[in-house]
């Protein structure tokens, strides 16, 4: 196919960044001046879609923190199905925010169905697979029914959705991390024993998540293992990485009495120097990964969604190169287990032991190694036009 006209949703920093590469990749695949528009955020702006509103500015996780914010996005949700009713694209492709979206794809078949929109017939496709595959698979059958294609970037969905959902189509097209780094990354620095209170020896970099719930919850148990780290290495250096300007303004007044340094991106300077990394469990855990940081996991939520979660969670890790090596090279640390002094222990281990951490190196090497290689964006767009 050759669309006139593609709507785009992305509703988190990290899905705003994957819409903008496909966009780009999208543009030149198709060649012409097809138009772009939907939700996003200054990533996908950048590129020229026509944004109707700032999707990244409503990312939230967890049950409690979308119950007050539900009026929101009911009407955040209610105007972009109607502006998709209205503009008619050819293709809709829902960026990760699987809540979001997967509602988003029921709404849209629903109205066409209701209102007997018979000439118009979207392709709609969800661009990183929702983890049904960690909770809940019997969603898989509904996506069957309300995507025409699904973008897998992990190597095992394929085949995991063949067996769960065999009439949806579904493509790995790899990892986008590996094309924002092109030239291969730095292992992190080996440190022999003897030099581990050396002055600028030793260096952790703190990455609480992108989103203002994580900080809160994560910022301060972080800063006080930081705090008991650097009471056995006093020349240890911090650094924590936030996505943008609001959340480093929030995390500024935490960090300065430790001394760690609180900057707005430049991740891959943080983890080209990193010693170790201590991170939240999501996809930061990846860029981790591809920079060869042994790093230790954390994540922390309210009660209730931590409650539920571990009744319907069906996968033994939550850290994806956990999942993927199906072993833990990062420590994990959820919940009320995610303490100053365990992330400490954890981090100050693996700090004092070279050979530890040159054998977690190694293997996420053969991890990165069946992620399909650079162009995952191509890839995308090539199996979004290739749709009839």
């Amino acid at each position: 196919m050759s669309p006139r006209s593609v709507m785009l949703i992305a509703g988190e920093p990290s899905g705003d960044l994957l819409a903008a590469e496909l966009t780009a990749a999208l543009r030149r695949e198709i060649g012409g001046s097809p138009s772009f528009f939907g939700a996003g955020g200054a990533r996908l702006a950048e590129t020229g879609v026509e944004l109707a509103c700032d999707l990244t500015r409503h990312a939230v996780v967890g049950l409690v923190e979308v119950l007050r914010n539900l009026r929101q996005f009911k009407s955040v949700f209610d105007q972009l199905v109607e502006l998709a009713l209205h503009r008619r694209p050819d293709v809709i492709v829902c960026v990760d925010f699987s809540g979001f979206n997967r509602r988003f794809a029921r709404q849209i078949r629903w109205e066409i169905q209701v209102r007997g929109l018979t000439g118009w017939k979207p392709r709609i496709v969800q661009y990183v697979s929702p983890q049904v595959w960690a909770s809940r698979p019997g969603r898989a059958r509904a996506m069957a029914r309300d995507f025409d294609l699904v973008l897998a970037i992990f190597p095992f969905e394929k085949a995991w959705y063949a067996q769960h959902a065999p009439g949806l189509r579904v493509e790995f097209v790899g990892h986008p991390i590996l094309d924002r780094h092109k030239a291969p990354p730095r292992p992190a620095p080996s440190l022999p024993k003897d030099a581990l209170t050396a002055p600028g020896q030793a260096c952790v970099v703190l990455l609480p998540g992108s989103r203002v719930g994580e900080l809160k919850r994560h910022a301060a148990v972080m800063l006080e293992a930081f705090r008991l780290m650097a009471a056995q290495l006093p020349a240890l250096r911090g650094v924590m990485v936030l996505p943008n300007e609001s959340l480093a303004e929030l995390a500024r007044p935490l960090a300065q009495p430790d001394g760690v340094k609180v900057q707005v991106g430049k991740l891959p300077e943080a983890l080209s120097q990193a010693t170790v990394a201590i991170a939240s469990t999501g996809t930061v855990t990846m860029e981790c990964a591809l920079f060869q940081v042994p790093t230790v996991a954390l994540y922390k939520t309210s009660w209730s969604t931590y409650q539920i979660g571990k009744r319907i969670i069906r996968v033994k890790y939550l850290a994806m190169p956990n999942i993927l090596a199906d072993e833990p090279l990062f420590p994990e640390f959820i919940q009320d287990a995610a303490t100053p002094p365990q992330l400490s222990g954890a981090a100050l281990g693996l700090i004092r032991d070279p050979t530890r951490r040159q054998a977690v190196q190694r293997r996420l090497g053969e991890v990165l190694s069946s992620l399909g290689g650079p162009g995952a964006s191509v890839r995308a767009a090539k199996a979004i036009l290739s749709l009839p």
